[in-house]
């Protein structure tokens, strides 16, 4: 199975972390970020991975080329020259991503205990075009969703702001991406027929096409779930790993 690690980020909320090294190489619990991404893929079944590059990717390229997974092939989508956003990477890595089998998508900078294979299994039965991983979980911008978890919009409860504008969000459940999803390789085709190119996000994109495709949010119960972005989250995720029993095994 394939999957894509978003690993370009800049980690500004890192830094002063990030000055010196990638986002996808600070150090979690003696290892880097992109190796337990990898390590949880590759336990998964997800043997065919493609991981994007940006700020100082050339260190991720020395990690990736000095390090060995066993059974597990990996290829860079290079963005050094521009950095595309998660919808212009995704589209930039087609050529390595779409052989017309749904595939993984999973943020460098998310650790999580969710059982992958089966989130991949679930998209596959729903029949849905995408499958974002949500929680309710406290933020200020939420994907909005109807009683079958089909995605509708979104808001930020701090400026109010709505998509698609006109939705009422007390009509629908709000809920939080988690930063994993699977993707259908047919959404690439409304991508070049919308004219999504060079830099964008997927959220944007997902919402454009919710109406006519089906979007679904897999709510994640009974998990860790850490967004490593920030200092004192990846103190909370080193923790979790090294006292709680999330420590990936060599």
């Amino acid at each position: 199975m394939k999957a894509m690690i978003f690993a370009a980020g800049l980690g500004t909320r890192l830094r002063p972390l990030t000055d010196r090294v990638p986002k996808a190489l600070a150090p979690v619990a003696g290892r880097p970020l992109l190796e337990h991404v990898i390590r949880r893929l590759a336990r998964a079944g997800f043997n065919d991975l493609v991981v994007n590059i940006h700020h100082r990717g050339e260190q991720i390229i020395d990690y990736l080329a000095g390090h060995d997974f066993p059974g597990t092939t990996i290829r860079i989508s290079d963005e050094r020259d521009m950095l595309l956003d998660t919808g212009g990477a995704l589209l930039k890595a087609r050529p390595l991503l779409d052989d017309g089998e749904p595939f993984l998508i999973h943020n460098v900078d998310i650790l999580s205990d969710i059982d992958l294979a089966d989130f991949y299994r679930r998209h596959r039965a729903s029949g849905a075009d995408a499958s974002l991983l949500v929680s309710p979980r406290q933020t200020s911008r939420y994907l909005l969703f109807d009683d079958s978890l089909r995605l509708r919009g979104w808001t930020n409860r701090t400026t109010g702001e709505v998509l698609p504008p006109g939705i009422r969000p007390a009509d629908y459940r709000p809920l939080a991406f988690g930063g994993i999803h699977v993707f259908s390789p047919a959404l690439f085709r409304r991508m070049e027929a919308g004219g999504w190119q060079g830099r964008f996000s997927i959220i944007p994109f997902y919402l454009s096409a919710c109406g006519e495709t089906t979007i679904r949010g897999v709510e994640a119960n009974g998990i860790h779930w850490y967004d490593v972005g920030k200092i004192d989250t990846l103190r909370q995720a080193e923790a979790w790993l090294t006292h709680e029993g999330g420590a990936d095994a060599p």
